[in-house]
């Protein structure tokens, strides 16, 4: 499973990285992953137009539409449906976010300090 992880990087800064979360080669399926929590969310406009850092430890799955993912360095990525992203950039400068097609509906699973992502690294 594909999922791009953003993170703050020790420059105080969000980064972008790919991950691959494997499967277990038996079942075709990743392992599970423990969660602390679930939300959805409707956006219909521009979310944020100012830097912000992700509130928690969150996969964010879009279900419908399609958001921007800004960071600092201008570099841009884009969400739709059936995308994973790990908002990890609890600190520091953070990313801006816009939605590029509305309405947008997404699913927020809230993620435990304890997982750790650096082992699905591409």
């Amino acid at each position: 499973m594909k999922c791009t992880w953003i993170y703050t990087g020790h420059d105080d800064i969000s980064h972008f990285a790919d991950l691959e979360v494997p499967a277990d080669p038996s079942t075709g399926l990743p392992p599970d992953i423990p969660s602390t929590g679930v939300s959805f969310r409707d956006s219909v406009g521009a979310d944020s137009n100012v830097f912000h850092t992700a509130p928690r430890r969150q996969f964010v799955v879009g279900l419908s539409g399609a958001t921007e993912i800004e960071l600092a360095d201008g570099a841009r990525r884009r969400f739709g449906p059936g995308d994973v992203l790990l908002a990890d950039d609890t600190t520091g400068q953070g990313h801006r976010t816009r939605v590029v097609e509305a309405p947008r509906r997404s699913l927020f699973i809230y993620v435990p300090d304890t997982v750790d992502p650096r082992a699905w690294l591409v």
